[in-house]
């Protein structure tokens, strides 16, 4: 009898796995697919805003030359952390030093005539009003005798013509030396414009000076050298750029947010911030401005965040990620976004489980976060719900797989 069954062995299998089979297809039916699912739980729910955007100082420093001149040496590359005074590029300075030097010499020359009309011409000149004060005494003295003589008939005509002349001559020759002595005293003509000259030579010296001094390009604040355009033997102009310089201290993060999400943005709002290049090393940021205006081409509005404490890392133009907080509530109702179907669309629903079954619920909702959404009404905590992203549609028989 056993040898008889064995050799109808397979037949015999096959039949054994159908029973097993359409059991576990009764099974099935009768208590339901094993479905994982999420609980509503209480949980404090923070909604932000995820944007992407780059480093930048508040304003760059452009650096120029003042003058035409060759670069003889370029002192930094890009990059570079540089301090304030620090000598970033040199021009040739031979002509502009030739200039100084001849400036110099002008100031001398002048300072040389100042002094000579204080010791030497007021001197001169003093000494020339007493001699034609002297002359003139003795030309009136003269000029009272014969005077005298021509009244009695002593003397001729002509003589007591050329005695006169002798008299206004020598009062001439009084004033024209009185004129001098003013000149060259302080606060005469003469002394006048020559210290004038002094001081416009002294000018020009100074100027030439502070043009030998463009030859020399420093760095107008402390800093990090962004760009550079300028190399050894090249002529530089006036106000052409030569280098780009970001100031140290303030940093602040430059995002284009889609205008959908403005009206849950507000300046003084904070944002935690990581950079692509170091994303387990996060830092603040708070909300410093944004713009009134919308990009019509991207459909985005302009927003920039001051860093509360820059980290050192921290490089003009990285990229960043940033998650504003717009909003805060304190142990609501929750669940995960994926458990909730048309969470952007005015009528939400979720599929529970209930007495065994798949069923449809209407739900109202609140705050959205990044990855839990504030269930307002129609579920209950404790509420057993099956993800969004299950098959299961509403009616089926399912048993819950606790997450």
């Amino acid at each position: 009898m056993l040898l008889r069954v064995w050799g109808h062995k397979w037949p015999v299998i096959a039949a054994i796995l159908g029973l097993v089979a359409a059991s576990y297809a009764a099974f099935q039916y009768l208590e339901g697919e094993l479905v994982p699912v999420e609980i509503v739980v209480r949980a404090d729910l923070i909604e932000t805003v995820v944007a992407s955007g780059h480093v930048e100082s508040p304003y760059r420093v452009e650096i120029a030359s003042q003058i035409i001149g060759t670069v003889v040496s370029v002192a930094v590359r890009e990059g570079e952390t540089v301090r304030q005074g620090q000598p970033l590029i040199v021009l040739a300075a031979e002509e502009l030093l030739n200039a100084a030097a001849q400036a110099q010499a002008s100031v001398a020359q002048a300072d040389a005539n100042v002094r000579q009309i204080s010791e030497l011409a007021l001197p001169q000149a003093l000494e020339a009003h007493r001699s034609a004060k002297a002359s003139l005494l003795s030309a009136q003295q003269v000029f009272g005798r014969t005077s005298t003589l021509m009244a009695q008939g002593f003397v001729t005509r002509a003589y007591f013509d050329q005695v006169t002349r002798d008299r206004d001559v020598a009062l001439t020759q009084v004033g024209v030396a009185a004129a001098q002595v003013r000149s060259a005293r302080s606060g005469g003509s003469g002394l006048a414009a020559a210290a004038a000259a002094l001081a416009q030579a002294k000018a020009g010296a100074a100027a030439a000076q502070s043009r030998l001094g463009y030859t020399t390009i420093s760095a107008p604040r402390s800093g990090i050298l962004i760009s550079r355009s300028v190399e050894r033997g090249m002529v530089v102009t006036p106000g052409e750029t030569l280098m780009l310089l970001s100031p140290g201290g303030d940093m602040q993060i430059v995002l284009q947010i889609d205008e959908r999400n403005l009206g849950r943005i507000a300046v003084r709002q904070t944002a935690r911030v990581s950079a692509d290049a170091y994303p387990g090393q996060r830092f603040a940021a708070i909300v410093s401005f944004i713009n009134p205006g919308i990009d019509i081409a991207r459909a985005s509005a302009t927003v920039k965040l001051t860093v509360v404490k820059p980290p050192a890392y921290l490089r003009q133009n990285m990229t960043v990620s940033v998650d504003i907080e717009t909003a805060r509530r304190p142990q609501v109702l929750s669940l995960p976004v994926s458990a909730v179907h048309d969470a952007l669309a005015a009528a939400p629903w979720v599929i529970v489980v209930e007495d065994g079954r798949a069923v449809r619920r209407p739900v109202r909702i609140g705050l959205q976060g990044n990855r839990r959404i504030q269930i307002l009404g129609g579920v209950d905590a404790g509420t057993q719900v099956i993800p969004a992203t299950s098959d299961v549609a509403a009616g089926a028989r399912v048993r819950a797989k606790a997450p």
